[in-house]
């Protein structure tokens, strides 16, 4: 460990920290990720006595940037009392770019996103929110297949953080769709990623308490569910948001508008398309009560509007993703149990990776195959919980 110490004034606050925070004794204060959210946060910490080192043995880029830095300042004969206060800042171009491309780090995200989902201060709910967001929109942009399997595989799984892995699923299909199926202009597709992620802010605490209940909800939580999306449009509202396409889609993301897309206001076609994702991404999801639906299941929900006629909206989101989409596990005409790596030429060929074999046994390496061969030909669903080996999302994210 070689521990060197960190300015305060370098840290940038409401953003994920690049690297593993330490005190001078090398304990750990915080995990790379971790968003410290102003500076009176961080001044309380100081005040207990703790002091801000990073171990250069794993900060790796942050590193090598301080010593680019300190060698341009000898070259540039800056004053030495200058050069020996340089210190690692946690916000360098060059670390920025390096987390721009590397893998996300999908744990990190759901503790950011339930954080700040379940507690939001006005003070700082802005920052924080917009540099999540902004994390999602990059991600299902540049590497979009990685993204929905990440969410797909962790929202079939996920109870103790359901709320936020839930909104992060519906933001990122929603700007998926909006963007390679319905061609909305950018700026009414990012619009859109920050109503889904915020739609559900006002119970966000509740839904991880229901994802977990065994009985019946009571009459209380009845009314606080069926009261969310307008208590929600409020507590926006009170946290800074003033955008009023965002908070009528929040306040209209569980109404019943059946209807071309054409026919309807901005805000209506973006609550509609967030309406159609949440019914999909919830069918996904476990209840300590219930068994998730299998994926076609899901996908057949958001299809059929309430009237049972095609909807506009929930068709284009399984044109965006396919019949079954990344995350999904499928049997094959092998008899072999695949996972969803990527989306294929039609939607019902995609990539997939083979987890057991014919035997039912796990394949130990995952095995790629390409459905639109007759022999790896996907016959059906197979349900999550019907799939009794460990996966970690890391691994399955670097196949795709």
């Amino acid at each position: 460990m070689n521990l060197v110490p960190l300015s305060l004034d370098s840290i940038h606050f409401g953003h994920p920290l690049p690297f593993v925070l330490r005190n001078a004794d090398g304990s750990l204060l915080a995990q790379k990720g971790f968003v410290i959210r102003n500076r009176e946060e961080l001044k309380g910490l100081l005040s207990r006595g703790v002091s801000l080192y990073v171990d250069t043995d794993e900060s790796g880029e942050s590193h090598r940037a301080y010593l680019a830095e300190l060698q341009r300042m000898l070259m540039s004969e800056k004053p030495l009392g200058q050069i020996s206060s340089i210190k690692i800042s946690a916000g360098t171009q060059t670390e920025r770019e390096r987390d721009d491309k590397a893998p996300a780090d999908w744990p990190a995200l759901q503790n950011r996103a339930t954080q700040l989902l379940r507690s939001p201060q006005p003070a700082d709910f802005g920052s924080r929110f917009q540099a999540l967001h902004d994390e999602l929109a990059r991600m299902s942009t540049q590497t979009p297949d990685a993204t929905v399997l990440a969410l797909i595989f962790l929202s079939a799984q996920e109870t103790r953080m359901y709320s936020a892995t839930h909104a992060m699923l519906v933001s990122c299909v929603c700007m998926v769709t909006a963007r390679e199926v319905l061609r909305w202009p950018e700026a009414r597709v990012q619009q859109l990623g920050r109503a889904a992620l915020s739609m559900n802010v006002a119970m966000t605490e509740l839904q991880d308490q229901l994802a977990q209940q065994m009985q019946p909800l009571s009459a209380t939580q009845i009314a606080a569910v069926e009261s969310h999306a307008a208590r929600s449009e409020t507590l926006l509202r009170h946290l800074g948001v003033a955008d009023p396409v965002w908070l009528e889609a929040v306040r209209c993301h569980h109404h019943r508008m059946p209807g071309k897309l054409d026919q309807k206001t901005p805000a209506q076609q973006i609550a509609r398309l967030i309406q159609r994702a949440d019914v999909f991404a919830a069918r996904l999801a476990p209840r300590a009560a219930r068994w998730p639906m299998p994926v076609t299941a899901a996908m057949q929900a958001s299809y059929y509007d309430e009237e049972q006629q095609v909807d506009e909206a929930g068709a284009a989101l399984v044109k965006a993703l396919g019949i079954y989409p990344p995350g999904a596990f499928v049997r094959l005409a092998s008899q072999e149990v695949a996972i969803v790596l990527r989306r294929g030429t039609t939607a019902a060929t995609p990539r997939v990776a083979v987890v057991t074999n014919r035997a039912g046994m796990p394949t130990g390496e995952m095995i790629p195959r390409d459905t639109a061969q007759p022999a790896w030909k996907i016959t059906g669903p197979v349900a999550h919980k019907d799939v009794r080996i460990q996966l970690q999302v890391a691994r399955l994210v670097a196949m795709v």
